[in-house]
């Protein structure tokens, strides 16, 4: 077997699948609509918002991509990921994975029972080891090359209050990624991961919110995100111009890491001891 990774196979013209899961809302919802508008054909996954998958499932369709749709409960491991070559299956490949699932908490560690740190780490790092390797498996056996690219958050590199679990699984998956990258760099699958910050999303309580309209003094860019601007860095990363780019991580996060120094001179009280 070669050790030189191969250039990744001109695609210009052929079909490109790709697998986002959860897809049903915010940052899943606008990565699957990007890249349906990019032509891909998408196979979205939903935990319990049914109403929410067959709208992005709308969407893909409007922009002239075929949909494929699977309820993934990522707390059932690991047999529910087997939907990942269901979709693949039914697509006809997956040559784009994007592991978007998750779920968070909001609890000081001396107050958190086993089982919710379980749930967390089962949803936002299992899940998404599981799902990549799925995925690889078909990208290998196709032998075209592919993309990974792993959602994680601020808190793959800085901690919060109320969220260790949260911040060991996106920690977690940040390494997992750079794994990912060495291992399958032979079969030119890259593999990358997108860190947002706040993000107008369900997840952060701001569905349907205009960024614009919510100031964050404390963010640099003075808001929080759009989806629409994780998804466009998400999409990049599924070109073909971003096929020398393996085992990164791409803030998308208005400067907020960037505020260490600064906002530790301006806190005046232990409020932030508080989830």
């Amino acid at each position: 077997m070669s050790t030189v990774a191969p250039l990744p196979q001109d695609r210009a013209g052929a079909p490109m699948y790709a697998v986002v899961t959860g897809g049903d809302s915010g940052i899943g919802k606008a990565v699957a609509v990007a890249l349906a508008g990019g032509g891909v054909d998408v196979g979205i996954t939903y935990h319990e918002d049914a109403e929410g998958i067959e709208d992005t499932a709308k969407q893909i369709r409007e922009r002239g991509a075929r949909a494929a749709v699977r309820r993934l409960d990522l707390t059932d491991l690991p047999t529910s990921t087997a939907v990942i070559d269901e979709l693949a299956g039914e697509l006809g490949g997956v040559d784009v994975l994007v592991n978007c699932a998750g779920t968070g908490s909001s609890e000081l560690v001396m107050d958190m029972d086993y089982e919710k740190w379980r749930q967390v780490i089962s949803v936002d790092l299992d899940g998404a080891f599981l799902c990549s390797q799925r995925a690889a498996r078909h990208m290998i056996a196709a032998g075209r090359g592919g993309r990974i690219i792993n959602i994680t958050s601020v808190h793959e590199h800085a901690p919060r209050i109320g969220a260790a679990p949260y911040c060991a699984a996106k920690a977690g998956l940040g390494a997992l990624t750079k794994v990912l990258a060495l291992e399958l760099a032979e079969h030119a699958i890259t593999v990358n991961s997108v860190a947002p910050g706040e993000i107008s999303t369900p997840m952060t309580g701001q569905e349907d919110v205009d960024p614009r309209t919510e100031p964050r003094p404390g963010v640099p860019l003075g808001r929080p995100g759009h989806a629409g601007e994780v998804a466009a860095v998400v999409a990049f990363l599924a070109t073909p111009a971003a096929g020398y780019v393996t085992g990164s991580s791409y803030v998308v996060d208005g400067g907020m890491l960037l505020m260490g120094p600064q906002a530790s001179q301006l806190v005046r009280d232990d409020g932030w001891r508080t989830p």
